[in-house]
């Protein structure tokens, strides 16, 4: 009986910088979700953010609208929608736009917002940002079920508020609510019973709160009469491969340097070390990312699944490290080597193989005796005319006198 697949799917920020074409780049970031749909990739989820020049979609509902035309099976999700920035209503009105447009391919991601810079340009306190995600949440949810909702908080206020149309997807779309390494975004999924999306889950901060963050989640949901399945939780890792861990690393020497520079200067999150050291050997050695080949990224999945204790869907982290071209191969041969081992694909065709290997003898000697029979038949009926030399000594018959060499 065939198990559970898990899914596969990118996490597109994105991250491009100055040098080139902001319209250009956009672009490639469709293009790669439609080969993603192409390759039989699950899912791909949209950022939104509104300063520092590289991650430049600021929406991702439009975004998603977008692919929805230009692609056919992947879902897709934002990655994620900032609470605290939108009126809750006129969000969740949008999500269930798409839900209808899409016909249930939207999934909903939701978080406080990553950037202070966003929120400073919106006078928002970054101090406030996760109390907010929380008060809007608690009416979205009900809101996307199809159900009328009244509240007050210091930021908005709804009257009798409800969705003019009943969701597609019920009882509502997919919802995942961002997590690092503090608990908020697990307390909140545990508290609504919707998904969990563990962007940082390679870093070592992320990592190491994997298996308590999703504790907290399961045992939050428990506190609401709610419950959360594992087959909801995504986890999040930057991978490049290719067909040796030399060219990978090769490859990742074209973007990599800029990528680090705006975690650095901008981000404020040092992901390598700024000493002098590589930094291709500093990503791969903490485990935050694959830099190799398919082995390598089959090994961090089988890492990542010991240290939560199982999840469902794994998210490659969007970076354009290598030239697009290279980026495209390294999604291409993730597709064919490394989905497989963690979705059975190949399950059924490796027992047919081993049976038919097994019993190979057996097989062979009613394959001969067939043929045996036919040749035999043909000689009782026409002679060994025609009949090639080898196979009359294999059975153990000589040649008719007087027929053709």
């Amino acid at each position: 009986m065939a198990g559970t697949k898990m899914r596969f799917g990118a996490f597109i920020a994105p991250f491009h910088p100055l040098a080139e074409n902001p319209t250009l780049a956009i672009e490639r970031d469709i293009e790669l979700v439609q080969w993603m749909d192409k390759l039989g990739y699950d899912e791909a989820w949209i950022g939104e953010h509104h300063s520092a020049g590289y991650e430049l979609i600021a929406s991702p509902e439009l975004f998603i609208a977008t692919l929805a035309e230009r692609t056919k099976n992947i879902r897709l999700g934002t990655g994620v929608s900032s609470l605290p920035y939108h009126q809750p209503l006129m969000l969740a009105d949008r999500i269930n736009q798409l839900d209808h447009i899409t016909r249930g391919r939207v999934m909903f991601g939701v978080g406080p917002g990553a950037l202070p810079s966003d929120a400073f340009m919106m006078g928002i306190e970054v101090a406030k940002q996760r109390d907010m995600m929380d008060e809007a949440l608690d009416v979205i949810v009900p809101l996307l079920k199809g159900e009328t909702v009244t509240a007050k908080t210091d930021w908005f206020t709804l009257n009798e508020a409800r969705l003019q149309m009943t969701p597609y997807s019920r009882p509502h779309v997919d919802i995942a609510v961002a997590s690092q390494v503090s608990p908020t975004g697990a307390t909140a999924a545990g508290r609504h019973g919707v998904g969990l999306l563990s962007i940082g889950a390679t870093n070592a901060g992320g990592f190491n709160a994997l298996a308590s963050n999703w504790a907290i989640c399961e045992e939050k949901a428990k506190d609401n009469g709610k419950s959360v399945d594992r087959a909801n939780w995504r986890l999040v890792g930057p991978v490049h491969i290719a067909e040796t861990a030399e060219k990978a690393r090769e490859n990742v020497r074209f973007g990599l340097e800029k990528w680090l520079y705006y975690f650095r200067e901008v981000a404020a999150l040092p992901l390598a070390p700024d000493d002098g050291s590589d930094p291709v050997d500093a990503l791969i050695n903490s485990g935050m990312a694959v830099i190799g080949t398919p082995e390598d990224a089959i090994a961090q999945i089988e890492r990542l699944q010991e240290q939560s204790g199982g999840f469902g869907a794994f998210l490659q982290m969007a970076h354009n490290w290598a030239d697009f071209e290279q980026t495209k191969r390294s999604y291409e041969l993730f597709a064919r080597y490394v989905m497989p081992k963690f979705q059975g694909l190949n399950e059924n065709r490796e027992a047919s193989l081993d049976w038919a290997r097994n019993n190979r003898e057996t097989f062979m000697g009613q394959a001969m005796a067939a043929v045996g029979t036919r040749v035999a038949k043909h000689i009782e009926e026409k002679g060994t005319d025609n009949i090639r030399p080898e196979i009359l000594e294999a059975m153990g018959i000589k040649k008719d006198k007087g027929a053709a060499e």
